[in-house]
């Protein structure tokens, strides 16, 4: 964590929780957002609206647990992407048979670890609660996606500040919004240094298991990074029956020049480093490359977490995935299948090897 990371700007995400036609959540998230901004402008906060109806996520479809961190689908990697980026929530919610709105409960329930140490603030509306039992449902389940309900909170009786789908603005309503605003975002200062890690060192890591650490390769990783090269690649030199494979005659002059054409990520677990991957973009293509997990921590997801991570740098103008894998490498080739990659075999394809691509799925752009 750089020396001034605890002055850098809060990210707050207003999360519009109703999703049917004719609701108010919209000119209530807008309403929250005018009267806050004052409050906002003078501290370097920046506010963003998720409307849950715009975002679109199905019900959850994701093979595998949130926990592990492994998406399938680019609706999920999306909404990971948006939601990771936020240091706070602001969840603009109705009452619904005195809880909170299915589709705000899919919604936390497609993440996990993007939603951890951060503080997450309520504006509700209703009629005779004004919407405060939703919110009480939706502490429960925040609190174990390990945020942090705030004590200030906006609770509208439709009947006293709602007329013809508007907010009744008033001094002491915007007042209000602004005082949990700022409430919100002193919580959110106070949490980052658990989001955060020591200065010099990689962020902990939210992955399939403890203790991961990620961080882009730095030249002192790049010797321990040749031998875990070796001892991964000797499976892939018995699967495909031979020994003339690129990282099993890498040289570390050869590896460490690969750092001016490739992005390569490290990942260590309590100071050992146990996977890598590489990533580069060509002519539309994200090139993924190089994707190892150390033999004694195979099995437990974390290929498949590295692999969603990788695929989610992929710059905006990516229209797809491309790997390569040895054609004897079974166990990798269906491992990727299940991933979302098909075969995808050319002319240019090298001897002995199957190329594997994936489309990407477009990503609407949210305001």
């Amino acid at each position: 964590m750089s020396s001034n990371a605890s002055s850098e700007p809060l990210h707050v995400l207003v999360i519009v929780a109703s999703t049917r036609p004719g609701r108010l959540g919209p000119a209530i998230a807008n309403w929250f957002a005018e009267a806050a901004l004052p409050a906002a402008a003078a501290s370097g906060v920046t506010l963003d609206i998720a409307d849950l109806a715009d975002i679109g996520l199905p019900l959850l479809d994701e093979p595998e647990h949130p926990s592990s961190g492994v998406y399938a689908h680019e609706h999920t990697r999306a909404w990971s992407r948006r939601v990771a980026a936020a240091d706070a929530f602001v969840v603009v919610t109705p009452e619904y048979n005195y809880g909170m709105p299915a589709a705000l409960k899919n919604a936390f329930d497609f993440l996990y670890h993007e939603w951890a140490w951060k503080p997450v603030a309520f504006v509700s509306y209703g009629n005779t609660s004004a919407g405060t039992r939703s919110v009480q449902m939706a502490k429960q389940v925040v609190t174990t996606l390990k945020m942090m309900p705030i004590g200030a909170t906006v609770a509208l009786r439709l009947a006293d500040s709602v007329q013809d789908g508007q907010v009744l603005r008033s001094a002491r309503l915007d007042d209000t919004a602004r005082g949990m605003l700022l409430e919100l975002t002193r919580v959110a200062t106070a949490m980052r240094p658990l989001r955060t890690a020591p200065e010099g060192e990689a962020a902990v890591t939210t992955g399939p298991v403890d203790g991961l650490r990620l961080a882009a390769a730095q030249p002192d990783d790049l010797a321990e990074l040749l031998v875990l090269q070796r001892c991964c690649w000797v499976q892939e030199a018995i699967a495909n029956d031979t020994l003339d494979l690129p990282p099993l005659r890498e040289t570390l002059d050869e590896l460490r020049e690969s750092l001016s054409t490739w992005q390569v990520w490290c990942v260590r677990r309590h100071g050992r480093l146990v996977a890598a991957v590489r990533a580069r973009s060509h002519e539309g293509a994200w090139l993924i490359g190089r994707l190892m997990v150390a033999p004694d921590q195979a099995g437990q997801g974390i290929g498949g977490w590295l692999l969603s991570h990788v695929e989610q740098q992929a710059p905006q103008e990516t229209t797809r995935y491309e790997l390569f894998t040895g054609e004897g490498s079974t166990g990798n080739i269906k491992r990727y299948q299940r991933a979302g990659y098909a075969l995808a075999n050319d002319e240019n394809t090298p001897q002995g090897s199957v190329r594997l691509t994936k489309q990407r799925q477009p990503t609407a752009c949210l305001g």
